[in-house]
């Protein structure tokens, strides 16, 4: 275990605010913790001698020591008591009391002594605003809920409390257990990542799940839960989505990578699974809790009835697994086996007269086949079949194949003896084929989880003092959007622009265009005018001679669509051949939570209508850029889908990562788009940049 060790596994607990008082939540939390605690109880209360009957001390200095504190005592005596309790050497606090940054200014300045408090003392704090903490393995509740925890494997956090309260009572009556449980409250010192890494930490922690709305620093829980997920599955429900991050965008990229996507991209990158909803939470954590890992994604259905069968074979079909093709062999033997109105085939129909040593025999042969990765053993209830002892046999084959099964005995009371005994052995039981099949699902998911490898990310040799002076444009005009007129940031980062230069004046545009081979492009350049095309700012294939009135019409209609608009200029680019290429687009947005969020997908026209991307949180290695090509619909167009030359993907591939490192070494950059990047058989051209800086983010970087 990790520094947090003490908060789960103290000998002393101390409740300061404790009260005999009825109804009162410093009583609740003694009587949890005197009525299963292993360790010693110490009640902290100036105005009482004895609380329910313990001896209670007047403050932290005169109770024995103390390894952990939980406090419940008024908002504005909370940071008087934690001095106290640091000064008497307590290092590991709950803080039940409510009153901080969820109640408005006075609670978020009291909050905010609370984080100064527990920095200068280095404490470990959960809360405020907490409904407690669990720890099963030493009795301990300090909550002021209800229900005690059952125990298990399984540590569980969340921010909500009450939340808390629902799922363990719902839990104790489903023999779902717990290792720990922490209610993280206003997560104003320890938060979700502290406690993904010292569950990481713990070998008796088999499953990692919890409930967030938010996640304070997506960047850092990611590294932790990469780590993690090497060993130990963690799975989330994630409330709170929320279209505001997308909203406040003026970017593309910030527009179709909301802050939900964010969290998509995030957790994806973590490892994570992510549930959709609390039943399927706990379906996901009962499989991985405890089946062994499947080897591959071929499930076998045994059954006795065709319905349910079929039912369970489509849930294979939506899930990330497949119905295992038997051998011969296996065909063979269990055409052997079973009566000639039984179906061989997968899934294994043994007919509604199967006893459980027709059951057995199937669920054998079926194990026995190398195709199979999983079983789900599906039954409806009749007179010649005995739940109680196929709960037995499934047990027998599990351990005789070391493959994991799961069942789906489907009834009521007569299921339930069986199902207790399914559960002591770690075999979860589910009413719904479609469950079963989700739990398989989950094991099968976190195996590729575990076998991914995730390169670190490269890095160039780049201009970076170069990009710096384009960034410090931005800092010296009121306008902080910059646009092609800072291109050249992309070439100091080794992604290749099309030959040209912006100008200011017709002539000095036909001397551009003369030194250009063939026709130009000529673009509008203004950091106003977001869609140049849609007013006439972009003319393509303009001849030498043209030139000169394509620049004052390119102007005129510009100052038409918005008198008041800054123009820099006029961009005069060479004509790239479009024919033989895609256009894709290359964006960035800086996600309040997560940082810069990568995201790539079709270009031009195209991106805001058909909305084809795929995202990642930057920094990112080779391979999860080579994924983010992979992951569009319009991928096979860069393969060379219908005869078309395959575009240079490596040279794409390139590109992402590029800008990956130039939007995490200048944090200043809020926003980023190259679009059109377009792609070659011969290579990669971005053809336009718009950009957002972070004015005084800038000027600290220059520092």
């Amino acid at each position: 275990m990790g520094r947090l060790s003490a908060l789960f596994d103290p000998e002393t607990v101390a409740v300061v605010g404790a009260t005999d008082r009825e109804g009162a939540v410093g009583r609740a939390i003694l009587e949890n913790l005197r009525d299963g605690f292993a360790g010693e109880v110490v009640p902290i209360n100036p105005s009482r001698d004895e609380v329910l009957g313990l001896e209670c001390y007047a403050d932290a200095s005169s109770a024995p020591p103390i390894d952990l504190a939980v406090v419940v005592v008024p908002p504005d005596i909370v940071i008087e008591s934690i001095r106290e309790l640091a000064d008497a050497g307590t290092e590991n606090v709950v803080v039940i009391t409510a009153g901080f940054s969820e109640t408005g200014g006075e609670g978020a300045a009291r909050e905010r002594q609370l984080r100064e408090v527990a920095a200068e003392n280095d404490l470990n704090v959960v809360g405020p605003n907490s409904l407690g903490i669990m720890s099963t393995p030493k009795g301990m509740n300090a909550t002021f809920g209800p229900e005690d925890a059952l125990a298990g494997s399984i540590s569980f956090m969340s921010q909500s409390g009450a939340f808390i309260t629902a799922v363990l009572d719902w839990a104790n009556e489903q023999g779902i257990g717990f290792r720990d449980v922490v209610s993280l409250g206003n997560k104003t010192v320890l938060d979700e990542t502290d406690f993904v890494r010292e569950w990481g930490d713990d070998p008796e922690t088999d499953v990692i799940i919890g409930y967030l709305e938010d996640i304070d620093d997506g960047q850092g829980f990611v590294e932790a839960a990469r780590e993690v997920t090497e060993d130990t599955p963690i799975v989330l429900v994630k409330s709170g989505r929320t279209d505001a991050g997308a909203q406040a965008a003026s970017s593309h990229t910030g527009a179709i990578a909301g802050s939900e996507r964010a969290y998509e991209a995030g957790l994806d990158q973590a490892g994570v699974l992510r549930a959709r909803s609390v039943q399927e939470l706990f379906d996901y954590a009962r499989a991985l809790a405890g089946l062994p890992e499947p080897e591959s994604d071929g499930v076998a259905v045994v059954t006795n009835a065709g319905g349910p069968g079929v039912l369970t074979t489509d849930a294979v079909g939506d899930s990330s697994l497949e119905m295992a093709d038997f051998t011969d062999d296996t065909v063979a033997a269990l055409t052997e086996a079973m009566p000639d109105e039984a179906n061989v085939y997968n899934p294994i129909d043994a007919i509604g007269d199967a006893d459980v040593e027709r059951f057995g025999a199937a669920i054998e042969l079926a194990l026995e086949d190398p195709n199979v990765g999983s079983a789900v053993v599906v039954a409806a209830p009749t007179a010649v079949l005995s739940y109680d002892d196929l709960a037995e046999t499934v047990i027998e084959k599990l351990d005789a194949y070391d493959t994991p099964v799961v069942t789906c005995l489907m009834g009521g009371k007569r299921a339930r003896d069986a199902e207790a005994t399914l559960r002591e052995s770690g075999i979860p039981n589910y009413f719904d084929p479609s469950r079963a099949v989700s739990g398989l699902d989950a094991l099968a998911r976190f195996r590729e989880i575990r076998e991914k490898r995730v390169d670190e990310p490269e890095t160039f040799d780049v201009d970076r003092e170069r990009a710096q002076d384009i960034l410090a444009r931005a800092a010296r005009r009121d306008d902080n959007r910059l646009g092609v007129e800072s291109m050249d940031l992309l070439e100091a980062y080794g992604i290749p622009t099309p030959q040209g230069e912006i100008v200011d004046d017709p002539e000095r545009a036909r001397e551009v265009a003369a030194s250009i081979e063939g026709d130009v492009v000529m673009k509008i350049v203004s950091p106003d005018i977001s869609h140049k095309s849609d007013i006439g700012g972009v003319k393509v294939g303009v001849a030498d001679e043209d030139v000169y009135d394509a620049y004052e019409d390119v102007v005129a209609r510009a100052r038409n669509y918005q008198p008041d608009a800054t123009i820099i200029g006029v961009q005069i680019q060479e004509l790239l051949d479009l024919e033989a290429a895609t256009e894709t687009i290359v964006g960035m947005n800086r996600d309040p939570q997560f940082g810069p969020l990568l995201l790539f997908g079709l270009g031009g026209i195209f991106v805001e209508i058909l909305e084809d991307t795929s995202v990642r949180v930057a920094p990112i290695g080779e391979s999860e850029a080579r994924e983010m090509v992979d992951d569009i619909r319009a991928a096979p167009l860069l393969r060379g889908a219908r005869g078309r030359e395959p575009a240079d993907v490596a040279g794409v591939v390139e590109t992402i990562q590029r800008l990956s490192q130039l939007v995490t070494e200048f944090p200043s950059i809020l926003e980023l788009d190259v679009n059109p990047l377009v792609a070659g058989p011969d290579g990669v051209q971005a053809i336009d940049l718009r950009l957002t800086v972070d004015a005084d983010e800038l000027d600290t970087e220059e520092q």
